[in-house]
């Protein structure tokens, strides 16, 4: 049985700089977890690679048989409600010996809400 890696999946932008937390972010959840574990790697909708397919296809040659999809939007738009299924899809018909999974947007989890909420109530402290 191979590992269970990590995708987390970002919008993307023109601007390199933009990946910069996420790629903060891909590091320390690769750190949180460890190695062993299985792999963290980022992918971007649009304007950055990798994309999702290519992000799941090097976790599958890099032996995952699970990946869990990530995504690192601040709520269920659009990209996330038609966009992000369809890609789902067709990642998992190129790769049918890998269990996908996929969370909701992690601006939906309270936690995330909460955090966020005692970031903004520092910033008038």
């Amino acid at each position: 049985m191979g590992s269970h890696g990590v995708v987390l999946f970002a919008h993307g932008a023109r601007d390199p700089r933009w990946a910069e937390p996420f790629e903060r972010l891909s590091a320390r959840v690769q750190a949180l977890r460890g190695e062993a574990a299985g792999p963290v790697s980022l992918a971007f909708l649009e304007l950055m690679t990798p994309d999702l397919p290519t992000a799941i296809a090097a976790q599958a040659a890099a032996g995952a048989s699970v990946v869990t999809v990530v995504p690192v939007f601040f709520g269920q738009g659009g990209h996330i409600r038609r966009d992000l299924p369809l890609i789902l899809d067709q990642c998992r018909a190129a790769n049918p010996g890998i269990e996908i999974h996929c969370s909701t947007a992690v601006g939906e989890d309270a936690d995330v809400i909460e955090a966020i909420a005692g970031y903004c109530l520092r910033q008038a402290s």
